[in-house]
């Protein structure tokens, strides 16, 4: 049976015993009242009665004669028709009148006339007012006794006692009972009308899911949200956060969002504009970190719920792709130093071989002298680092084969050593290597130019290079391309591509940035520039400073 059938089945039952105590409780307080009524009824014509003068004087004449008075008399006499007239005009079931020996003095069997009373009298005749139900000779009747008075006062004379009989005291009773019961199967048709469609609005808020099903989809919805790495965060039709787990709290810096307008967090607009816009693989930088952001709707029987956004952080993947760039094109510096040194190793084979043994020792000497390898960088003097210099010079000979020169500018101040390798590695590595790709589109002579300038711990380098420039003109060279682009919308050199963004996020995380200084064309090519607090060492061995 489903929930909302048992929980129907259990409101109903419910009601229908509440609303069941309450008529029976009604019932008793209205079978209560009317027994009430008709002993104040009974009351009150006793009360009338016994003050009627007439009545005091007879009685007082009945008591004072110590004989017992003659029924045949009784009869016919005034008692006996002042009695019979209260009773009819009351509906009385007796008017019965006794004196002091609680002789019947007038009685509406006019047999039982100058005999006592089948009921107790003595508490009457002590002065007391008796209201009671009790069975005598005209059977079981709601009474009430009254002393009666002669005019002189005194002790009481004799009685008075009016009763009404049972099924007249209870004629009202079946139509109470009606009203009760109709107000009660009322009462159950409403509170089934209630039940019915609270049942319904259950059944539309859980969306026809039941309380076992609502559990495991707590369960589940616990182990998967905080059992992944990636991010979830909820969002119901209105654009209001239902659903954060830790992961995305963590990579957007979210405090408390639950409850709040995802638009009112306090996340970048670009984060907030690929949600309302429902993209699909978007790249955003939160902080120090580059993340992913899918956004889906949420759909159940054709019903808009929301939308579903998960977040990945990729920010260690991209870096670590940016490295792998790095010893990429370290790897191809080595193949074009293996490949220039094989050739000189050949030169000086020639040379023996043709018995031009002091060419062949002068051509070693001179080998020995410069090194295996000629980097052909020049100014590359300027950088006293050897990590910058084995990268530079790597990269000039790599650039040399495709027809570019690769220099450093005599701008260039650098008197500290690397402190963070990898990340200069990566961030220089792309900006030269996009700079002579670009050289090589441009026109004759094709060069690269490199500044490097040290400020303490942080080091500016500018790349410029004599391609022709950003394009289109006006593009963000750090926009995030998409795989499928046609290539005719796309500059796989200055944006669209991951080397720039990657370098940028990677500057930032260290709370420095990558940007355009001049987007070149017309003849002059593209200059961008770096800047990476903390990447050089701060010690006065080469700051040139003074140890105090």
């Amino acid at each position: 049976m489903r929930f909302a059938t048992r929980l129907l089945l259990v409101q109903l039952a419910t009601v229908t015993a509440v609303v069941a105590v309450c008529a029976l409780v009604f019932g008793w307080l209205g079978v209560r009242q009317l027994r009430a009524e008709s002993e104040a009824a009974a009351l009150n014509i006793a009360r009338t009665v016994a003050e009627d003068p007439d009545v005091k004087s007879l009685v007082a004449e009945f008591s004072a004669d110590p004989g017992t008075p003659d029924a045949a008399d009784l009869r016919d006499g005034p008692l006996q028709q002042i009695a019979t007239d209260v009773a009819d005009r009351t509906d009385a079931l007796f008017v019965v009148v006794t004196d002091d020996h609680g002789i019947r003095l007038a009685h509406p069997n006019q047999d039982l006339l100058g005999q006592v009373v089948s009921t107790p009298f003595a508490e009457v005749l002590e002065g007391n007012e008796v209201v009671d139900w009790e069975v005598g000779t005209l059977g079981e009747s709601a009474r009430a006794k009254v002393p009666i008075y002669a005019e002189a006062g005194g002790e009481p004379v004799g009685e008075v006692s009016v009763g009404f009989e049972r099924a007249s005291v209870f004629d009202d009773l079946p139509a109470l009972l009606t009203t009760i019961a109709v107000a009660a199967l009322g009462g159950v048709a409403l509170a089934t009308l209630a039940t019915l469609l609270l049942r319904r609005r259950f059944e539309r808020l859980t969306l026809g899911l039941q309380p076992e099903e609502l559990v495991a989809l707590v369960q589940n919805q616990a182990a998967v949200l905080e059992g992944v790495g990636d991010g979830v965060v909820a969002l119901d039709p209105d654009g209001v956060v239902r659903v954060c787990n830790e992961a995305a709290e963590r990579m957007l810096r979210l405090v408390d969002p639950v409850g709040r307008r995802f638009d009112d967090v306090g996340l970048p607009d670009e984060v907030i504009r690929a949600v309302r816009e429902g993209a699909t693989a978007a790249e955003a930088v939160v902080g120090d970190r580059v993340l992913y952001l899918d956004t889906r709707p949420v759909r159940r029987d054709d019903r808009a719920l929301g939308e579903i956004v998960v977040v990945r952080d990729r920010t260690d993947v991209e870096a670590l792709a940016g490295r792998l760039e790095t010893v990429r094109a370290m790897t191809e510096a080595l193949r074009v130093q293996r490949h220039e040194f094989a050739n000189r190793l050949h030169v000086a084979s020639g040379l023996i071989d043709a018995d031009r043994v002091e060419e062949a020792r002068a051509f070693l000497g001179d080998l020995t002298e410069r090194g295996a390898i000629d980097f052909a960088v020049a100014g590359l003097e300027r950088v006293p680092d050897t990590f910058l210099q084995s990268i530079l010079g790597a990269t000039g000979a790599a650039a040399r084969e495709r027809g570019v020169t690769l220099r450093i500018s005599d701008d260039t101040l650098l008197l500290s050593e690397v402190a963070l390798p990898e990340d200069v590695a990566a961030i220089l590595g792309n900006l030269v290597g996009n700079a002579v790709t670009a050289a090589v589109s441009g026109d004759e002579p094709r060069w690269v130019e490199i500044a490097l300038l040290g400020d303490g711990g942080e080091l500016v380098v500018t790349v410029a290079d004599s391609g022709p420039g950003v394009r289109p003109a006006g593009a963000d060279p750090f926009g995030r391309g998409t795989r499928g682009a046609d290539a005719s919308d796309r500059d796989d050199v200055h944006g669209h591509g991951f080397g720039l963004p990657l370098s940028r996020d990677l500057a930032r995380r260290h709370g420095g940035d990558v940007w355009l200084i001049d987007a070149g064309g017309d003849g002059s090519g593209a200059v961008f520039g770096a800047r990476l607090p903390g990447a050089l060492r701060r010690d006065a061995a080469h700051s040139g400073e003074e140890t105090p």
